[in-house]
């Protein structure tokens, strides 16, 4: 996909010094911009490669001033960073949403409905009973069982797995490899402590403006719905459990892992590695720093660290004690043998 110079400047409010036809089919860094690539310079500290990068393109602040000529078209902005972001996403965007039409070979069942303006990417599997919403994009190798319902204007990337009977809502977007309706971990041992299968017939629910990175996972309920409401963005190797409840506008970094039957509140953030045990229930606008690990209910609005969790002050003085140790050992040591000594005579 390319953008013109006078295209990137109407989606910046921007001015163009120079060819204002002139295009770009991608970005680069400007210290490694080449023919054809579209950079930016925020950072006073990357002036020098102004004069040195051969991008056709140069997004810079206003405040900038040159102390040269340069062969290439710059485009005036008041804030370059922000600017290069929006551009991003529009590039993301269209590259993505120009996609329409089917590749062959795919397969979608008779008794499947399919929207208006869809891609469908080969070797797509749309089951019998599945309902496919208008501008969805469906890349290659995407799997979507029976009766399962995606809404409108989502994407689904390369290797998706949507099972049986799950919902996705609309403006959802599903990275590479993401799971979603696989069983729940559920097995009960029998009199002779072997394992036996306890099966999930539920599924998951999956609300709008919904997004998951790539192989993260959410299981099934046993029965009822897992649930992850609307604004919820997961990080990639995520695992969300049976029965789990995510609210609202909650998002979790990468290698998160929700136990399950745990209800998580809205406008939670979890770092990396985080982790929740089962059957617990975490307020709203709760804070978990990596690799908290969650054993106890947490209220609104605290911030949590540590393994087992504490409320992040008391974590910090703990840790304060905690490191001191060693020199509180040779203390008490020192003291027994005084107070020995003292015995003795």
């Amino acid at each position: 996909m390319e953008l013109s110079a006078r295209e990137v400047a109407a989606h910046l409010s921007g001015e163009v010094e120079g060819d204002p036809d002139v295009k770009i089919s991608g970005f680069a860094r400007i210290e490694q911009g080449t023919q054809g690539a579209l950079c930016f310079l925020a950072n006073p500290k990357y002036e020098e490669y102004l004069y040195k990068t051969g991008a056709s393109i140069v997004v810079a602040n206003k405040t900038f001033k040159l102390r040269q000529p340069v062969p290439y078209t710059i485009v005036w902005v008041d804030d370059a960073y922000r600017g290069i972001a929006t551009l991003l996403d529009v590039y993301a965007t269209l590259s993505v949403t120009q996609k329409t039409g089917r590749e062959l070979p795919t397969y979608v069942s008779w008794r499947a409905k399919v929207g208006k303006k869809c891609y469908i990417g080969a070797f797509a599997y749309i089951a019998k009973g599945a309902k496919v919403g208008n501008n969805v994009k469906i890349f290659p190798r995407v799997y979507i069982g029976n009766n399962a319902t995606i809404g409108d204007n989502c994407i689904l990337y390369p290797g998706v797995t949507v099972y049986a009977g799950c919902h996705v809502g609309n403006n959802c977007i599903l990275h590479a490899g993401a799971v979603v309706g696989s069983d729940g971990f559920g097995f009960a041992p029998d009199e002779h402590k072997q394992y036996k299968k306890i099966p999930q017939i539920g599924n998951v629910v999956i609300e709008d403006d919904v997004e998951l990175g790539a192989n993260t996972c959410i299981d099934r309920s046993t029965m009822g719905s897992t649930i992850i409401h609307s604004g919820v963005k997961l990080d990639n190797l995520v695992h969300i459990a049976h029965n789990v409840e995510i609210g609202k506008n909650t998002v979790m970094a990468a290698l998160t892992g929700i136990a399950g039957s745990s209800k998580v509140g809205e406008g939670c953030m979890f770092g990396g590695q985080s982790g929740i045990i089962g059957h617990l229930t975490v307020g709203n606008n709760v804070s978990l720093t990596a690799r908290a690990g969650v054993s106890s209910n947490i209220k609104d609005g605290e911030t949590h660290m540590g393994f087992p969790n504490m409320p992040i002050g008391m974590y910090r003085r703990s840790h304060v004690v905690f490191k001191n140790l060693p020199d509180l050992q040779k203390k008490v040591l020192q003291l027994e043998q005084e107070l020995n000594e003292l015995k003795h005579k």
